[in-house]
């Protein structure tokens, strides 16, 4: 009865914080990280909830689609509220935000079939693993889409607008690759856990996930050696970022979609 409304909630305080940071960006209206952040996490007090309640109805392995993306979107909301704190990753709330809250008010609607079962200490430590893989992805991807704006901006010689609110190219680059590292350790875990703990992968029809998840990895892994080794770095490394991360989103969402969505079946 009060998931819409809530949802609304959310996706309102979601497109305020949003449109603050966009302004920033912009030149329009001065930084207010505080705000931002305070807009951000009311946004994600109205939103945790419906993610729970989701969750809880489930009482399952794999939660249906709904149910994946609304926690899906939470966390990654959580994630970039903390890594905020201590990186200039704020500016990747004018995408995140927004798609966050249009997941929600979406998937709010859709209720999914689920499949009751036992979550053991190993499957939660997979699912959790998997969870913030994901959301550290996510963040690292809006910031790749960042980088990309301001790498083609300088190359055209034009350093107004956003690219002069934008941290230096150095930095963006920086905190690009430290959130992939993040993100690879956290998918390697995922990734070792699901072979270790879950089982009847063909029975659960987990083999698609698993072999995108590893697709992705290989992804992210090379473009780390090359950048490592070989220097790679600029569009090469937003575009490397942004397919690994397509895959990613494949893997965790894709047949969930197909199936429950389009083919509406379980």
């Amino acid at each position: 009865m009060y998931a819409l409304p809530l949802a609304l909630v959310a996706f309102i305080f979601y497109i305020a914080a949003a449109s603050w940071q966009g302004l920033t960006l912009f030149r329009r209206v001065a930084p207010r990280d505080t705000l931002v952040r305070g807009l951000g996490a009311a946004g994600l007090l109205c939103h945790l909830p419906l993610a729970v309640g989701l969750l809880d109805a489930g009482d399952s392995l794999q939660p249906g689609f709904s149910t994946s993306v609304v926690l899906a979107g939470a966390l990654a909301v959580l994630v970039l509220l903390l890594v905020s704190l201590f990186k200039p990753v704020l500016n990747v709330a004018t995408g995140l935000f927004p798609l966050a809250g249009a997941v929600l008010l979406l998937a709010i609607e859709w209720p999914s079939p689920e499949k009751g079962s036992t979550m053991t200490p190993g499957i939660a430590l997979h699912a959790l693993s998997a969870a913030l893989a994901f959301a550290l992805l996510a963040i690292a991807a809006v910031q790749a889409v960042l980088l990309g704006v301001q790498n083609q901006a300088l190359r055209h010689h034009h350093i107004r607008g956003v690219v002069q609110s934008l941290p230096p190219l150095t930095t963006m680059e920086r905190v690009l690759f430290e959130l992939l590292w993040g993100g690879m350790i956290l998918l390697t875990l995922s990734i070792a856990s699901g072979f270790a703990f879950v089982d009847n992968m063909f029975a659960q029809h987990l083999v698609h996930k698993t072999v995108l998840s590893l697709v992705a990895w290989v992804i992210f892994a090379a473009l780390l050696t090359g950048h490592h080794r070989l220097g790679w770095r600029g569009m090469r490394a937003v575009r490397w970022t942004l397919g690994g991360y397509l895959v990613l989103l494949l893997a965790y969402f894709g047949s969930k979609f197909v199936l429950e969505i389009l083919l509406a079946r379980p």
